[in-house]
């Protein structure tokens, strides 16, 4: 384990990287239930989208781990689920192997542009304070989800959002488990998101929120995947060209997010915000996305919740090679894994948000031309629920605010490059 993910270097041990992956998994696992549901609106067969779930995850991770030694999660991505579903089948009236023949290719330009530099070259390009804004609003953002995921927050508050009244359900369980994760936390106890997910979940059985069904059996027999579904009978139609510029659009920057903020939370980034071996991470993010289309599911995609295992204690490879087990373990054991509830995981998506939020001391909000962009980089990303939305207004008010102020000389030009596209993609969207 030594020799392969270099674990002294990186201040770490086999036991913290094995808890840090096993709360990345945990706070991961909604996805096994949520991504079958929401494709089999599609058409497609739940079970089978199960395994392709299971499975493209678990290699995914591995090729992570063992490429790039980073503790970045991979699963298929929600959001780009959603958009398989409700806009491209649904709202557009295709069919899901053609959506799928969308991710396959979208996959497959990713891991050219990885292994040439391309996309290496556009997160060099992004400004430090921007950067450092990004793990900020991936904290605001992972916050919101935990407290919606809990069902403490709501927007059927009759304002936009609001607390609901907590009594009872999964919002009473999630403050429990908020508390308890802290005093946890605060009185360092090792493990301890961990610990407070697993504490959550078995206090939320008498709560009714954890539901064990009867004759419950922990073992399960995975379903065949859909295997090499696809549909190229369309790929040069202009239709086909604007769903396949959004999966890429949204997957490019939703992953350039998540592997920004993991690393900075890490610790992992050099002072110029670099990441190391970023070529290789954003590699395998792209041959888990073709691999996962392969298998019958939407785009795969690096995990914000990542970050979970980071503040668990993960800094290397160790950490998504075991989340990636896991995965793969769940084959068998789904009924398991199923049982614990998103309000139980709510607790540690909330206090990661307080892990990566300490990172705006750090933002130069002196100078208005590197403040300003960081602030709209941080609101957007919790506020518009997309972390690439966030990055592309934060770039566009960066190189609007430097053209201003006459400091286009500190731009370099891959920024200006990207500013110019984000803006260009707004206007005609």
């Amino acid at each position: 384990m030594e020799k392969l993910f270099k674990l002294r270097e990186h201040g770490t041990t086999v036991q913290r990287e094995i808890v840090g992956g096993i709360t990345t998994f945990l706070a991961m696992t909604y996805i096994l239930a949520v991504n079958p549901g929401m494709l089999s609106q599609a058409g497609m067969p739940a079970g089978g989208v199960f395994t392709a779930t299971a499975l493209s995850a678990g290699i995914a991770c591995i090729i992570m781990a063992l490429a790039a030694n980073l503790p970045v999660a991979l699963a298929p991505g929600m959001g780009l689920n959603a958009f398989f579903t409700f806009s491209v089948v649904m709202g557009m009236g295709c069919s899901w192997q053609l959506a799928l023949t969308a991710v396959f290719l979208e996959g497959l330009l990713f891991i050219i542009l990885s292994v040439t530099n391309v996309r290496e070259a556009i997160i060099n390009a992004i400004p430090i304070n921007l950067k450092k804004a990004i793990a900020v609003g991936i904290g605001l953002f992972i916050t919101l989800i935990g407290l919606a995921d809990a069902g403490i927050v709501s927007s059927e508050t009759g304002t936009i959002i609001g607390f609901i009244t907590i009594k009872s359900g999964g919002a009473l369980l999630g403050v429990i488990g908020l508390v308890i994760t802290a005093i946890l936390y605060v009185c360092n106890v090792p493990a301890s998101l961990l610990l407070g997910i697993i504490i959550s979940t078995i206090i939320g059985i008498p709560m009714g929120v954890t539901t064990v069904p009867q004759g419950f059996t922990a073992i399960s027999l995975p379903a065949a995947p859909i295997f090499c579904q696809f549909d190229f009978s369309q790929v040069l139609t202009f239709k086909f060209f604007m769903i396949f510029f959004t999966f890429l659009f949204v997957d490019f920057f939703d992953t350039i997010g998540t592997l920004v903020g993991v690393a900075t939370q890490a610790g992992l980034a050099d002072k110029n915000g670099k990441i190391p071996r970023v070529k290789w991470a954003l590699t395998a993010d792209a041959v888990g996305t073709s691999v996962g289309a392969m298998l019958g599911t939407s785009t795969v995609t690096s995990f914000v919740e990542s970050t979970a295992g980071v503040a668990a204690g993960g800094r290397t490879g160790l950490c998504a090679m075991t989340t990636g087990v896991l995965f793969l373990i769940s084959l068998f054991l789904s009924p398991l894994f199923l049982l614990v509830p998103s309000a139980a995981t709510a607790p540690a998506l909330i206090m990661v948000g307080f892990f990566m939020i300490k990172n705006v001391v750090d933002i130069d909000f002196k100078d208005p031309t590197e403040g300003i962009p960081a602030f709209v980089a941080i609101i957007v990303m919790p506020f518009a629920y997309s972390i690439a939305d966030g990055i592309a207004w934060g770039i566009i008010a960066y190189a609007v605010l430097k053209l201003v102020s006459r400091k286009t000389k500190e731009v370099p030009v891959v920024t200006w490059l990207l500013a110019v596209i984000f803006l260009l993609r707004y206007i005609f969207k």
